[in-house]
């Protein structure tokens, strides 16, 4: 960045000169990008804009129209300043001609009192500009450095917006073309502050470049993204015009993000990335943080004086024993129509992967909408837009975002304790899994787990010395409230075969198949057995 006129008139060699500005101050943090010593009027078709002008005046006109005109010439052509020796020409002060236009155009107009060797005020001032050079080369090979490093370590975007606001000292936003934030760092401000209204507020300005400024709104703006193929916009809030070094960061960060988009983009999307970790946060924390309202709001779903509703979507071939990758890639999949789903019926929502599992919503509905039919909409496109089957479960409707945790944790278990038997319905609640629901809600306590230990251990044993399926034989017959016949039927074994494997079940166990009270605490134990699966 070039030196300021404040700046160069700081310098040594020119304070002994003591200078005064005697009009223009308003421009005093205008840029010096050269020095020109002149004593003619007709010269400022010979500048360049942003020259600190030297004279003495000696041969400047004495007309004060004469004198506006130079001033005017000098101001067109976007000069820094004209500094003026009171020492040959002008004794006390300039002519008020000069003054005046130079105030009239905020061009700093700086007497010297005393003799000034031009020749020192021109080394002095290019040295200032050489060494502000130099600098600025410097900081750009360091941001150069800094986030070639991110790039290449596969930096979250998250973590390249720290960077940048640490260096550039400002709050960084990096949205979607659809101005949804994805990712933010306040630099240590109000977030709340800084994402109100924030869709409205960023799609009011359209940058005419891939990298402008806009003075009006204090916003530094640069694309994300290849040319032809940007997906955001990563924004600075520069409330002064940003120097050179703020936009070489603003791009750089900018590259670094699209690399990782590209990089990730066999993974999960920059938006889900985003609404996993607000689905998290909810989940995790008792007291949600104070920003993550105005966070959701930014992305679309509003979390105040709404219906908030947990909802969990879960593949029928996932389990906590399928392969990691083969499970998350389902599940990214999943996620992706999911939010798909919920887009097309115009439900807000954040989806996202949380475990290994299950692909969690928390969708947000209006205060008067009728939550039961909109979640029969949503389940049904969600049916209709998987290729394999799934199961969708629901928790309580809650109003208020402390509630929220509670809600996706309730849906969670009724999409476990409804795994085993999906049925036909669109969703799932709680009311819906009944005892499977109870002992999924129970599935931590020690006294449950040892109760089925102890009403199957002798069977399990016995299937896992002997490789037999009496468990699963077990299970059939309870499923199908002891009717023989129809188990026999839905084991695919003969009722003979059947009958006899009964008996064998009978006599490892040491209970009579025919008491209500033992198939009950069979099939109680069998329930709690299965939770291991969901």
């Amino acid at each position: 960045m070039y030196p300021s006129v404040a700046e160069a008139i700081a310098l040594p060699v020119i304070r002994r000169g003591k200078p005064q500005v005697v009009a223009g101050s308003a421009g005093m943090q205008g840029r010096v990008r050269w020095v020109h010593v002149a004593e003619v009027a007709d010269i400022a078709h010979l500048l360049r804009g942003g020259e600190l002008v030297l004279t003495t005046g000696i041969a400047l006109p004495d007309e004060a129209a004469a004198l506006t005109r130079y001033v005017d010439d000098l101001a067109a052509v976007h000069a820094a300043g004209l500094v003026i020796e009171l020492v040959r020409r002008w004794r006390d002060q300039p002519p008020e001609a000069l003054v005046a236009a130079a105030n009239r155009h905020r061009l700093p107009l700086i007497t010297l009192a005393r003799e000034t060797p031009f020749v020192s005020v021109t080394e002095a001032v290019v040295a200032l500009i050489v060494d502000a050079q130099l600098a600025e080369l410097r900081a750009a090979e360091q941001v150069h450095e800094t986030f070639t490093s991110l790039t290449v370590a596969g930096a979250e975007p998250a973590e390249v917006l720290r960077e940048v606001a640490r260096i550039s000292g400002l709050p960084v936003v990096l949205e979607t073309l659809g101005h949804e934030v994805l990712a933010y760092d306040a630099a240590g401000r109000d977030p709340t502050e800084l994402l109100t209204d924030w869709t409205q507020r960023s799609r009011s300005l359209a940058a005419p470049e891939r990298t402008a400024y806009d003075e009006e709104a204090g916003w530094l703006v640069t694309m994300v993204g290849a040319q032809g193929a940007d997906w955001g916009r990563l924004v600075l809030l520069s409330p002064d015009p940003p120097p050179h070094r703020h936009v070489v960061v603003a791009e750089r960060a900018a590259s670094a993000l699209a690399v990782h988009r590209l990089v990730a983009r066999d993974r999960e999307s920059l938006e889900r990335q985003t609404h996993r970790m607000l689905l998290a946060q909810l989940l995790g924390q008792a007291v949600p943080p104070p920003d993550l309202a105005s966070r959701a709001a930014a992305l679309g779903v509003g979390l105040e004086r709404r219906q908030l509703v947990g909802m969990a979507i879960r593949p029928a071939t996932v389990t906590p024993r399928a392969p990691a990758l083969a499970t998350q890639e389902v599940l990214r999949d999943l996620a992706e129509v999911a939010a798909l789903a919920a887009r097309r019926v115009a439900v807000p929502a954040l989806v996202g992967v949380v475990d290994d599992t299950t692909v969690r919503a928390l969708l947000s509905l209006p205060a008067q909408a009728g939550v039961d039919a909109v979640l029969r909409r949503l389940a049904r496109e969600v049916h209709r837009s998987t290729a394999g089957p799934v199961l969708v479960a629901v928790g309580t409707t809650v109003s208020h975002v402390a509630e929220v945790g509670r809600s996706l944790g309730e849906a969670a278990h009724v999409a476990r304790a409804a795994l085993r038997n999906p049925g036909t319905q669109l969703y799932h609640r709680l009311d819906n899994v009944r005892l499977r629901g109870l002992l999924h809600l129970l599935r931590d306590d020690e006294r449950v787990r040892a109760f089925a230990d102890r009403e199957l251990g002798p069977l399990l044993a016995r299937d896992a010395n002997h490789h037999s399926r009496l468990v699963e034989l077990l299970r059939c017959f309870c499923e199908q409230g002891g009717n023989k016949s129809a188990a026999a039927a839905a084991a695919h074994v003969s009722r003979t075969a059947y009958y006899q494997q009964l008996g064998r079940i009978a006599e490892v166990l040491g209970v009579s198949l025919e008491d209500p009270e033992s198939m009950l605490s069979l099939y109680v134990a069998l329930l709690v057995h299965d939770l291991d699966d969901a």
